[in-house]
């Protein structure tokens, strides 16, 4: 026979009330504005799916985010939280910055459409200072003069956010076929639609396009990872190119 006493009236009601409800907090908020992009993409995320991803009022989001402008750059900003670079090194800069480009582009493709935020974002939130103040100190370490090292992650993240949203947009086109059950050329693969161009540009007739026709193997890289890694080698040595005559900084 159990010694437990039966719980008091008022006690069973409040059990009968269920489990106690999470805390709405940003984080909590930017979680559920991820999963909504991910399903619906940009254009078609609002405050009230939001609301409806967490099960509260659209006013609750208010408590803690002014609007869906403030909400995109706290997504945003959120690519920075545990994104280190790592320190200096004279030797070894180039590979740190092909690195952090590489690191960049996948960080872009980890929710639907964040490359087309991160293009109207600004980077200079308390959250992603210290990551800019570390790009700068890679840049500086490498041997360029002031003037470049101030402009060389705004040329470096144009190309990246550039090239994601570009393969973002051919993202949502397949998706978009896909949904509507039809194989359009933009369901290829990228390898069928480099074949089809070299192909179309060997055709071209060659009086007219006569390097288009020369350079028609040449033209498209296999893969986007080749597109993606060639572009960002030509912006470092293009950079490193300024650094021959301007000595390192000591220390």
């Amino acid at each position: 026979m159990s010694d437990e006493l039966p719980a008091l009236p008022w006690d069973r009601a409040r059990r009968r009330t269920g489990p106690a409800r999470i805390p709405l907090t940003r984080d909590r908020i930017i979680e559920a504005a991820y999963t909504v992009i991910d399903r619906v993409g940009y254009e078609k995320l609002s405050m009230r799916q939001v609301a409806a991803e967490l099960n509260v009022a659209v006013s609750a989001l208010y408590a803690h985010v002014s609007g869906k402008d403030e909400l995109l750059e706290l997504m945003y900003l959120r690519m920075f939280r545990d994104w280190e670079l790592p320190a200096p090194d004279p030797e070894n800069w180039q590979e740190q910055i092909r690195q952090y480009a590489r690191t960049g582009r996948t960080k872009l493709h980890e929710h639907r459409d964040m490359a087309r935020i991160a293009m109207t974002g600004f980077p200079f939130s308390a959250e992603a200072l210290p990551h800019l103040e570390q790009l700068l100190a890679v840049f500086r370490a490498g041997g360029l003069p002031d003037h470049l090292a101030g402009a060389a992650g705004d040329m470096i993240s144009t190309f990246m956010n550039g090239f994601a949203f570009e393969e973002s947009v051919w993202d949502d086109r397949r998706q978009e076929a896909e949904e509507d059950g039809e194989r359009p050329a933009v369901e290829r693969s990228w390898a069928e639609i480099r074949q089809t161009l070299e192909r179309y540009f060997r055709e071209l007739p060659p009086d007219r396009f006569p390097n288009m026709v020369e350079l028609a193997d040449v033209m498209l890289q296999r893969t986007n990872d080749e597109r993606f890694d060639l572009g960002i080698e030509i912006i470092i040595r293009g950079l490193a190119s300024y650094t021959a005559d301007h000595p390192r900084p000591s220390g």
